[in-house]
C-alpha cells in the first residue's frame, strides 16, 4: 500500500496503524489527520478515492467522504455557540423557540434533552422517503408532531436519523438560517476547514464513493457474537433500535449529490480527515491563528455528561454530551476528557482538552460497526502510545 502524507516525529505509530488498516483491517481509501497543540502532527492518506477502486482516481489530499453521523459532532458546535452568544437556552423548552414541537406529549422537552438524545422521538410512525427526508420541511413536521416514544428527559436513545430535522429546526427557528449555512458562514469558511453539510455544487468533484464492506477474516482471531438483546434488537423490524435507522425508508443513496447537497446534519456530512481533525483542533483554542472557538465555559459544556447508561436504540450503554458523544466502553475515544462523535461504518471525530488533541479519520469503506470501529480505534490507541 502506498501510504501519502507525513507524521511529526514520536507519531510513527500512528502510520504503522494506517498501513496496517489497510494490510489487515480491510481499508480501501482512507485518510487520518491529527492536530496536537493547534499543529498538525499526522496527515496521511492512502488507497482509491472510490470504494470500488477500479483503476480509479487514488485518494488526494483534498479527497472528501461522507462520514455519517461523525457528522453529528460537527453539527453540535452550532447550538452550543449559539448559546455561547446568549441566542440559545439550554434549559428552555424547545417550544419556546418552536412552538409546533410540544406536540405529542413534548411540551416539557427542553433543549438539552433534544441535543443529548432525550426528547424521545428517536423513530417515527411513518418513516420519511428519501424525497421527503431532504426536502426542508418534512422533517420538522414530522418529528414535531410526532408522539413520545419515552417522557422527554426521562430516558435517552440515540436519536440517528430524526436528529437531522430536530437540531435543523432548532437552529432556523433560532437563527433565521439553515444549520449547514450557518456552520458555513460562521465557522468552516473563514477558517477554511473542508467540512460541509450541505455540499456546495462547487465541491462535487472532490467527493469519493462510499460502499459496504465485510470485515475481514483475521488469522488466529475469536470472533465474538453480539449480546443477544442487541442482535435481536437490530433483526426485528417492530424495534426502537430498527425503527430509529429506519426513520428515512427505503435508505437514501448516499453517493447521489441529491443526498449529499442536503442538509442533514445526523449523517449526510462530507469532509476530509484535515477538515474534521482541524475543527476540533479549532474548539481548543490551539489553533495556529490563537483564535480559539469556544470558550473555557463552552469547552467544558462540550464534555459535560448530559445522558448515560443504558440505550433505548442501540441497547448499550452509551454517554452523551450537548450533541457530542462521550467516551465509554461503546464510544473509546481518546480519554475520559474526550468528545467527538463516531460515524456508522467507521469514521470518527474528536477533541481530547487534556491532551491538546483534535482528531479525524475518514474512510469509503463502511463496515458493520456503529460505534467502535477496529480501524478507528487503532489509529486512536496509536495517538494515546504517542503521547
Amino acid at each position: 500500500m502506498n501510504i501519502q502524507g507525513e507524521v511529526a516525529e514520536g507519531f510513527e505509530a500512528v502510520r504503522e496503524a494506517f498501513v496496517r488498516n489497510f494490510e489487515v483491517l480491510g481499508d480501501r481509501g482512507a485518510t487520518v489527520a491529527v492536530y496536537r497543540d493547534g499543529r498538525r502532527v499526522v496527515d496521511l492518506w492512502a488507497g482509491p478515492k472510490d470504494v470500488e477502486g477500479g483503476g480509479g482516481e487514488a485518494w488526494a489530499p483534498g479527497t472528501a467522504q461522507v462520514v455519517r453521523s461523525a457528522t453529528k459532532g460537527v453539527a453540535a458546535v452550532v447550538p452550543l455557540l449559539l448559546h455561547q452568544r446568549g441566542l440559545l437556552d439550554l434549559d428552555a423548552p424547545v417550544a419556546e423557540y418552536w412552538p409546533e414541537f410540544k406536540a405529542g406529549g413534548k411540551e416539557r422537552a427542553l433543549v438539552r434533552d433534544l441535543l443529548a438524545h432525550r426528547a424521545g422521538v428517536p423513530a417515527l410512525d411513518v418513516p420519511l422517503t428519501p424525497a421527503e427526508a431532504v426536502d426542508g420541511v418534512s422533517g420538522a413536521r414530522a418529528v414535531a408532531g410526532q408522539r413520545a416514544f419515552w417522557e422527554p428527559g426521562s430516558a435517552h436513545g440515540y436519536h440517528a436519523q430524526t436528529y437531522s430535522w430536530l437540531l435543523s429546526e432548532l437552529v432556523l427557528r433560532v437563527t433565521g438560517a439553515s444549520l449547514g449555512k450557518w456552520l458555513a458562514q460562521e465557522v468552516t469558511g473563514p477558517r477554511g476547514l473542508e467540512f460541509w453539510i450541505g455540499l456546495p455544487g462547487a465541491e462535487t468533484a472532490r467527493v469519493g464513493r462510499v460502499g459496504p464492506v465485510e470485515a475481514p477474516e483475521l488469522p488466529g482471531a475469536v470472533r465474538t457474537r453480539p449480546r443477544r438483546n442487541v442482535s435481536e434488537a437490530y433483526a426485528d423490524p417492530s424495534s426502537l433500535t430498527r425503527r430509529a435507522f429506519a426513520a428515512i425508508t427505503p435508505l437514501a443513496d448516499e453517493n447521489d449529490p441529491g443526498y449529499q447537497a442536503a442538509e442533514l446534519p445526523a449523517s449526510a456530512g462530507i469532509g476530509t480527515a484535515r477538515g474534521l481533525a482541524g475543527l476540533y483542533a479549532a474548539l481548543l483554542g490551539d489553533t495556529e491563528d490563537g483564535a480559539g472557538l469556544f470558550t473555557p465555559d463552552t469547552l467544558r459544556l462540550a464534555g459535560t455528561e448530559l445522558s448515560s447508561g443504558p440505550d433505548q436504540v442501540l441497547v448499550v450503554n452509551t454517554r452523551f454530551g450537548p450533541g457530542t458523544m462521550l467516551h465509554s466502553p461503546a464510544s473509546p475515544l481518546l480519554s475520559p476528557a474526550s468528545f467527538g462523535h463516531p460515524g456508522r461504518g467507521g469514521s470518527l471525530g474528536f477533541a481530547d482538552p487534556e491532551a491538546g488533541i483534535g482528531f479525524g479519520y475518514v474512510t469509503n469503506a463502511h463496515a458493520k460497526s456503529v460505534t467502535a470501529d477496529p480501524r478507528a480505534q487503532a489509529l486512536v490507541r496509536a495517538v494515546r502510545a504517542a503521547l
